[in-house]
């Protein structure tokens, strides 16, 4: 091998040994960095940690002297940062002078600065912590930055605004109903309805607005908000959403209907239940089930002989076990010209209920 070839190669060998020691290097200065924060990060942990419990513990009693150490290290941001966290965290698990006293350290130091300072950030989930903040630490004057965030791209994000705009306002903070076009998830219409402690007087006009709204979940939250409260006079506006595309609402709309416990509901929706596709069919049947209303035994025993699908005649044997009718399910059972299908559906509706 020419002499040039094996210099070449002498200098490659050099430069990729210099490379890997780079890297080696700078991954040893990485991870001392992480260490040396999380050292720094534990020990303010333990200063605050210190701090919360000593205002909870002797929260009944007469402030304790300022700590010195305490307000050096609140100047620095990234301590005010985990405070405030800490501080959050704290708030959701306590209650009366406790709570106000966690609030009370939020407002000594003023750290509504740094949860206001998230606001203006781009990365959605340091926006959706801002908020977080606010509205646990109750800064009502953060409700016009609040309600500037309804409209935001970020799903994460215009839900805490959404929950904040309710925990502050209640039932007035779902104005954003009127014009919200994005699905409202099951999780966060659990929020908002467990925020809500009263409906005022002459409300009805909004929520009937509310229930034409082309968004379905929408429609389905504010049926749940009519079921919370018990709107019987919306009775007759509830009965015209069984008409409605989505049978998503349809189900809700017999949930609510039931929960209404209006004398007239069943017989009304074994009227209407041929009309139905076969999710509503069986929210229909399990109502049935539930109200052991007579009216609608005729109907089961047709559903169970003749339907073709095997949901239905299970929850109709069900229903019918529930009405009082075992014998006739037993009976039916037995019968030579009963399918092998039927007489095992029958049996399990039996065993169910005996076991």
């Amino acid at each position: 091998m020419p002499i040039s070839s094996v210099h070449f190669l002498f200098i490659v060998f050099l430069v990729m040994l210099s490379l890997v020691m780079v890297l080696i290097i700078a991954v040893l200065v990485y991870n001392f960095i992480e260490y040396k924060e999380s050292l720094r990060i534990a020990k303010w942990s333990d200063i605050i940690d210190r701090k919360i419990a000593e205002v909870i513990v002797y929260w009944e009693e007469e402030p304790i002297g300022d700590d010195v150490q305490f307000k050096i290290h609140s100047q620095n941001a990234a301590f005010r940062n985990l405070f405030l966290k800490k501080l959050v965290d704290s708030e959701k698990k306590f209650s009366g002078g406790a709570k106000d006293k966690i609030k009370g350290l939020f407002n000594d130091y003023d750290l509504k600065k740094e949860a206001f300072k998230k606001l203006k950030q781009k990365k959605p989930h340091l926006i959706a912590r801002g908020l977080t903040e606010l509205t646990v630490m109750d800064v009502e004057d953060a409700l016009p930055k609040i309600a500037s965030f309804l409209s935001h791209r970020s799903i994460h994000v215009y839900q805490e605004a959404q929950y904040a705009m309710v925990r502050f306002k209640g039932f007035e903070g779902l104005h954003f109903l009127e014009s919200f076009s994005s699905k409202i998830s099951e999780w966060q219409q659990l929020r908002l309805l467990l925020s809500i402690s009263s409906i005022p007087e002459n409300s009805d006009a909004t929520i009937e607005k509310w229930l034409e709204s082309n968004n379905y979940s929408v429609v389905i939250f504010v049926l749940k908000l009519i079921k919370k409260f018990q709107m019987l006079t919306l009775y007759s506006k509830i009965l015209k959403l069984l008409d409605r595309d989505s049978e998503k609402v349809r189900i809700e709309v017999v949930k609510v209907l039931m929960s209404l416990e209006n004398p007239e509901t069943v017989a009304y929706l074994s009227g209407i239940y041929h009309e139905q596709p076969q999710d509503v069919k069986l929210e229909i049947l399990r109502a049935v089930q539930v109200s052991k209303d007579q009216c609608c035994t005729e109907l089961l025993k047709k559903e169970l002989r003749e339907d073709l699908s095997p949901n239905i005649k299970v929850n109709a044997a069900q229903a019918l076990y529930e009405l009082g009718h075992r014998d006739y399910l037993s009976e039916l059972a037995h019968r030579e010209d009963s399918s092998e299908e039927l007489v095992q559906i029958l049996k399990y509706a039996l065993q169910q209920k005996i076991c």
